[in-house]
């Protein structure tokens, strides 16, 4: 069984009624909820208003992935905690950055970079696969069709990926790295870009499929 922690802020989750109402259960328990209808994962969640944010020492010795969902609140995630996270990693734990955690604390100590990019606006994304055969992309059609989400545009300022899986190609001939993986010591780490909250990205069949291949290749 691959023990997974589906981590997420939960700040707009409260406030804002137009997340509220695509995600009125919170983002992090609709992703917990269909990763639990694979009977290989045991999934839950937790949010940065639990103890030591849902990341404690003993927590994350109990998990094999960490999904992480962040946006307006990087800032307070304690530096000690984004650290504890990193040596996880470190130590074999995967990492699946999602959306706007290309900001996450965590996620930039592995990268080593800004992490930065820019946001266009919304638009209509294809999200192509350029590695068919790899696990991540088990099953997938090729490409993808969203029908909004919020473009995010090259220069995105990370590594060279060990592996890119998808691109995004959004309407302005505008492109994104939007499916990166990355081996970092004995853990594999893979952000995936699409995942604005006011849109129903996490209810899609195809999106919840590359999640769920995404956690059995972080935990391999």
């Amino acid at each position: 069984m691959i023990k997974v922690l589906v981590w997420c802020e939960n700040r707009q989750n409260k406030t804002d009624e137009a997340v509220k109402a695509v995600y009125p259960n919170g983002m992090h328990n609709t992703i917990a909820d269909f990763l639990n209808l694979d009977p290989e994962i045991s999934a839950k969640a937790v949010t940065l208003d639990d103890p030591e944010c849902g990341l404690s020492e003993e927590a994350l010795k109990d998990t094999d992935v960490l999904l992480w969902w962040g946006h307006i609140a990087h800032h307070e995630v304690p530096d000690e905690i984004a650290k504890r996270v990193q040596h996880h990693v470190w130590r074999g734990m995967g990492l699946i950055p999602l959306h706007s955690a290309h900001f996450s604390k965590p996620f930039k100590l592995l990268m080593g970079t800004s992490c930065d990019l820019s946001v266009p606006g919304f638009f209509k994304e294809q999200l192509w696969c350029t590695l068919p055969g790899h696990p991540i992309a088990k099953g997938i059609p090729n490409p993808i069709q969203i029908e909004v989400e919020e473009g995010y545009n090259e220069v995105f300022d990370i590594p060279q990926p060990d592996e890119l899986v998808f691109i995004g190609a959004f309407e302005g001939c505008r492109v994104f790295r939007a499916g990166c993986a990355y081996h970092r010591g004995r853990g594999k780490v893979f952000y995936f870009q699409p995942g604005h909250e006011t849109f129903p990205i996490y209810h899609n069949a195809t999106i919840q499929q590359i999640l769920t291949n995404a956690v059995k290749w972080a935990k391999a």
